[in-house]
């Protein structure tokens, strides 16, 4: 029996649970997949309810093939999405660049846990931030997410699936353990969920090229079947799909795959803040990471320290220019990561040397002590 693909009402679910709910609601109805700790969650929902929407759920016999059955879920016209978590992540790496350099739409959603190796399944890390940007060989944009709570990986997987269409690309969820597994209040309505359709040719057949851009740097998509001539390759490809192996052809369509982010970065990026108009020093933080770091938000706030914090909504493309702003105004920025060390390169690059910046490393496995980010903040004044 058919049932309603967004489930308007109040649920208390887990963050993978309300991923594959906004999946759904984005209008996701190819899921393909591998079991994996901490991701199953999202699988095993969508067993369910692939078939209660009229979609297809398989479940692969790895990681890459699950992300090779996205792709070509995608071509065959369906909003498509996969699942995974850090060694499924790496082994997904090389045909998520195929899926960029083919300009497939599609999501992957990577619930980090301890890492590297098998590293700890069931609890907590942050390890695949850099991953997400640089794990495939190549150059090309990045769009990622960092939910922090159910809500948002629902509204979110909806947000990843409208830029993935809108932009022609795959384009990650980075969540991590806790936020997966934890449960809370989601709220599903309806009448607010918007989605992007998919960009289809208004060329006739024996005109349409593929992979000739629009005035934004992305081009349209005709489906297997629909009666368009249509070569996909992951080789160096001109407008009209087929192999053309020249250094001009190359700048021209890497060119592209970087700028079509980079140049709509207005459209993209997304930060959110809180008490940063007379802070004098920063935390920049995401994911649950930031959840603890704004217990020690509020603890500074208390004890009278001009303290901002500022959210990473999204980490691809990094909000270059907004952390170079806000770091003209303080003297320090305190960065916690559930890893030794990876986003806060990001906010180096950009602030400079207008502010010193700390890290507030963990490795996995657990969470910051609110104490230990608030003694580097207290470091910093």
């Amino acid at each position: 029996m058919s049932k309603e693909a967004i489930m308007t009402g109040k649920y208390f679910m887990n963050g993978d649970e309300a991923c594959a709910e906004g999946a759904l609601a984005a209008g996701c109805r190819f899921f393909a997949g591998y079991p994996i700790t901490p991701q199953s969650e999202i699988a095993e929902r969508m067993s369910k309810r692939m078939p209660e929407v009229g979609g297809r759920f398989i479940q692969m016999e790895d990681e890459l093939s699950s992300i090779a059955a996205v792709l070509g879920g995608s071509w065959g016209g369906s909003k498509s999405m996969t699942a995974t978590s850090g060694p499924g992540f790496s082994l997904m790496m090389e045909n998520i660049g195929l899926g960029m350099m083919t300009e497939t739409p599609c999501v992957i959603a990577n619930i980090q846990r301890g890492s590297p190796s098998t590293g700890l399944p069931t609890a907590v890390g942050q390890g695949e931030m850099m991953q997400a940007k640089w794990g495939s060989h190549g150059d090309y944009g990045v769009i990622a997410y960092a939910p922090t709570s159910p809500q948002e990986m629902f509204d979110y997987t909806i947000k990843a699936f409208n830029k993935s269409e809108q932009y022609m690309m795959p384009v990650f969820v980075m969540a991590d353990e806790k936020i997966g597994h934890m449960r809370e209040r989601v709220v599903i309505d309806k009448s607010k969920v918007e989605t992007q359709p998919r960009r289809k040719p208004d060329a006739d057949p024996e005109d349409f090229l593929p992979y000739e851009p629009k005035e934004d740097l992305v081009p349209e998509m005709a489906s297997a079947g629909e009666g368009y001539r249509v070569h996909v390759t992951g080789l160096t490809h001109n407008e009209k799909g087929y192999p053309q192996l020249d250094v001009e052809t190359q700048k021209k369509k890497v060119g592209r795959l970087v700028d079509k982010v980079e140049k709509n970065k207005d459209d993209i990026v997304e930060i959110k803040t809180q008490g940063v108009e007379d802070a004098e020093v920063l935390i920049v933080s995401y994911g649950m990471a930031y959840r603890t770091a704004m217990g020690a938000y509020k603890q500074a706030r208390d004890k009278g320290m001009k303290v901002g914090i500022i959210r990473l909504v999204t980490v691809w493309p990094f909000p270059e220019e907004e952390i170079r702003e806000l770091s003209q105004q303080v003297s320090g920025i305190v960065v916690p990561e559930i890893n030794q060390g990876q986003m806060v390169h990001e906010v180096e690059r950009a602030c400079g040397d207008r502010a010193e910046v700390k890290l507030v490393p963990h490795p996995g496995g657990g969470l910051h002590k609110p104490k230990d980010i608030l003694n580097a903040l207290e470091a910093l004044i």
